[in-house]
């Protein structure tokens, strides 16, 4: 039997082994440590102890992740850029799509204006050209020298063309050859460098004939504009408003009565005083306005002819014709370009004004010179009968005061009319002041909405901002408390560990106690059972080689005695007749015959293929059906 101190020693050995094969120290492990705070725990991490709490940070799997979701947030970006992109070009396509039909239209009407133009010329020029050929005259030598211009015109053309636009395009073509050609041989570098000092210097040559022609185009402008046909153009219209004071022929003529007369000056001056208040009221407006209204001639006639182009009829004109400005002039704001249009309709309605005023001047002095005319013709041949008859003189004298009535009732007449125009006109302008100022409050109103939409924007942002730092201390707290908690339930865990293994290690030593006295006792007991079994018999040689009784009843069977086999427990299942009447299994079969049992063909087949009898509804697998 083994001592007590020697039986100590192999529990410790064993418990030692036991230790290494499970990859664990335990003398490493039962610590006096608490985690009483973090500073502790970090310590312990550092210095290698192990904690289920707290794991090694991933820095690769975390980079990965934000790699992912960086990537992401490239692909939405660029999803939201694209949508916005389409957006705009399905805007641009729209607005396109909507200003094709007018330039359409304004290109048919243009062509159609311009065939006119020179269809009429040159009859004009060929009619003349037949009138005038047989006379020699002078008008016969313009017309043959204007001719004889637009052919010298045509070749000089011609010419230009041929010298520098045509050595242009061959230029374009060698270099597209060439580029072509890089693809098939290796670029030499002298001879690309000579090309492109022949581009230079053909680049060069181009600059100086732009800038002549723009010279040249210069000098022929300033020319046109020497010649003040626009001047003329311009006194010619504003001569319709020199108003005149009495006409000459009311002047010149011969009236028999002073009073009449000097009634019917008052009523031409009355008339032009009247004309020239309200047109000098229509000059003074147009006195601030210019007739480009402050934009260059060029831009303004370009600006008159983009807006020309879209009639009010059209749907939406002014968005259009706003949109094809700002494409026009991109470096231009808004604002700008509907001040100048402002300014146009003003100017427009003044001028269609100042025309309504001289018009209505021409219409009511008409009107009195006929009349003046009318009744200085019946004055006429009043006082002829008058001065014929004298018998007859107060009826001439109550037809006079007739006339005079008449003409008082027509004058009375002619002021209500002058009057009622006036206060259409006032009428018309305080309408378009109006209306421009109701345009400046709906655009203060609009500037006023938007910014109450931004200020509104910004406070629901403050205010999502401050729910969502709300959300998060909130979230930290409960995370705090559920780290304290896991922290108190850690600790009783580590010690309820330490008690239990402690339990175990007494439990395991008492065990191998009783294991070591089992053992003895089990010695001593075979020990007693080898002296039971000890060899007492003689030596017999002849029976240790000869045959046993076992090998002799092998080597002469007996007569077999017959025993019935049953089996140890019935079984319920199917017979073979039922197995083969499965149209399951004869299909199978057949395919395995043919070779197609593992094709998609064979799996396809033999899932349609219904059991000769339904399942039973217990034997019915629902964990896959939604």
């Amino acid at each position: 039997m083994l001592s007590t101190g020697k039986r100590r020693q192999v529990t410790l050995c064993r418990i030692t082994d036991e230790t290494a094969m499970s990859g664990r120290d335990l003398r490493g492990f039962i610590t006096s440590h608490r985690a009483d705070d973090l500073e502790k725990l970090t310590l312990r991490l550092r210095d290698g102890l192990g904690s289920s709490k707290y794991k090694p940070v991933q820095y690769e799997q975390l980079q990965a992740m934000l790699e992912a979701k960086r990537i992401t947030s490239q692909h939405i970006e660029e999803k939201v850029r694209r949508t916005q992109q389409a957006a705009k070009e399905s805007r641009e396509g729209s607005l396109l799509r909507q200003h094709r039909p007018v330039w359409a239209r304004e290109y048919q009407r243009l062509a159609r204006a311009l065939e006119k133009a020179e269809l009429e010329l040159q009859n004009f020029l060929e009619q003349r050209g037949r009138q005038d050929g047989g006379d020699g005259g002078h008008d016969g030598g313009v017309i043959a020298e204007m001719l004889g211009e637009k052919l010298l015109l045509q070749a000089d053309r011609g010419s230009f063309q041929l010298a520098t636009v045509d050595p242009v395009l061959q230029l374009r073509e060698d270099l597209q050859y060439r580029l072509d050609r890089i693809h098939v041989t290796a670029p030499q570098h002298n001879e690309w460098e000579q090309i492109l000092q022949q581009v230079c210097f053909v680049k060069e040559q181009q600059e100086a004939v732009e800038d002549k022609l723009q010279t040249e185009s210069l000098a022929l402008e300033q020319d046109l504009a020497s010649l003040g046909i626009e001047e003329a153009h311009g006194e010619g219209s504003d001569g319709t408003a020199n108003l005149q004071e009495v006409s000459e022929e009311i002047l010149s003529s011969e009236c028999p009565y002073p009073e009449l007369s000097a009634f019917l000056i008052h009523a031409f001056h009355a008339l032009s005083q009247k004309y020239q208040e309200r047109l000098r009221s229509v000059e003074q407006r147009l006195e601030g306005l210019d007739r480009h209204c402050g934009w260059p001639p060029e831009e303004h006639l370009r600006f008159q002819l983009t807006v020309g182009q879209y009639s009010p009829e059209l749907r939406n004109h002014r968005h259009l014709y706003m949109d094809i400005l700002q494409r026009l002039y991109p470096d231009m704001p808004r604002q700008e370009l509907n001040q100048h249009e402002r300014s146009w309709d003003w100017y427009r309605f003044t001028l269609a004004q100042r025309k309504a005023v001289v018009q209505g001047w021409q219409r009511d002095r008409a009107e009195l010179l006929l009349k003046a005319q009318v009744t200085l013709e019946e004055a006429r041949q009043q006082h002829q009968q008058q001065c014929a008859l004298q018998d007859d003189r107060r009826h001439q004298e109550h037809i006079c005061g007739q006339l005079r009535d008449k003409l008082q009732q027509w004058r009375a007449h002619q002021e209500e009319v002058a009057q009622l125009e006036a206060a259409i006109a006032e009428r018309r302008r305080e309408e378009e002041e109006e209306r421009m100022k109701r345009e400046q409050e709906r655009e203060l109103a609009k500037r006023t909405r938007q910014k109450e939409q931004v200020k509104q924007f910004y406070s629901e942002l403050s205010r999502r901002r401050e729910d969502m730092q709300r959300r998060d201390e909130e979230r930290l707290r409960e995370l705090r408390s559920v780290m304290e908690e896991q922290a108190r339930s850690d600790k009783e865990r580590v010690q309820f560990r330490e008690e239990l293994l402690l339990q175990r290690r007494e439990d395991k030593e008492a065990r191998d106690l009783q294991k070591l006295k089992d053992e003895e006792e089990r010695e001593d007991r075979l020990q007693a059972l080898r002296n039971q079994v000890a060899v007492v018999a003689d030596a017999d040689p002849e029976r240790m080689m000869g045959d046993t009784k076992a090998w002799k009843g092998r080597q002469q069977p007996a007569e077999e005695e017959f025993v019935l086999q049953r089996p140890l427990y019935h079984l319920n299942t199917y017979t073979d007749t039922q197995i083969v009447s499965d149209p399951r299994v004869r299909i199978e079969q057949a395919l395995r015959q043919a070779g197609l049992h593992n094709t998609l063909y064979a799996k396809e087949v033999l899932s349609t293929v219904q059991p000769p009898r339904p399942p039973r509804r217990d034997m019915q697998s629902t964990a896959f059906k939604s």
